[in-house]
């Protein structure tokens, strides 16, 4: 097996998105990453993120460039956790991608980078594969950003679909007086 088949089962696991450190995990140099790259196998992103381009793409892909550009550490947050499930149809113009350490690079313009030290570790997940918050967190980061009966709505649509327990749910639903 070649090395563009190595890249193409790393990126058919992960939303068609491969970086030079998992294909050094695999046994790919990066000088062969860099190599595929050039001769068109690969689309970079930047700062060692490709999609490969034999790997269809999905509404998974962008998200998952997005983290993978903010480097270690960096998972999804707010509206953009929301949206990977379709609660609340925000459709937003950017990705929003937290992050625990400082970044000291360039990143596209349709990804939003925010320090989030606040996020405890037992507030991160993966959904397929993409570092997030929990929907419980994305839920609570949203509760002032948005009128208290979509918010409800949102928090009705997420106990529907099991991504939070009853229990979260009263604790999240807004008290009308």
């Amino acid at each position: 097996m070649g090395y563009r088949q190595d890249l193409w089962e790393i990126a058919a696991s992960r939303n068609g998105v491969v970086t030079v450190a998992e294909a050094e995990d695999a046994g790919v140099p990066a000088v062969e990453v860099r190599k595929l790259a050039a001769r068109g196998a690969l689309r970079a992103y930047g700062q060692g993120v490709y999609t490969h381009r034999d790997v269809p793409t999905t509404p998974l892909t962008e998200p998952t460039i997005a983290v993978a550009l903010a480097g270690e550490e960096a998972f999804l947050h707010r509206e953009s956790v929301l949206d990977l499930f379709g609660i609340g149809r925000f459709n937003p113009p950017k990705v929003r991608v937290g992050t625990r350490r400082r970044v000291r690079r360039a990143l596209p313009g349709w990804m939003e980078l925010e320090n989030r030290s606040d996020v405890p570790d037992e507030d991160i997940t993966a959904y397929e594969g993409i570092p997030a918050t929990t929907v419980r967190r994305a839920l609570d980061d949203m509760r002032d950003r948005m009128p208290p009966d979509r918010w409800d709505g949102m928090v009705d649509e997420a106990l529907r679909r099991d991504l939070i327990d009853e229990h979260d749910a009263t604790d999240r639903k807004t008290v009308q007086p």
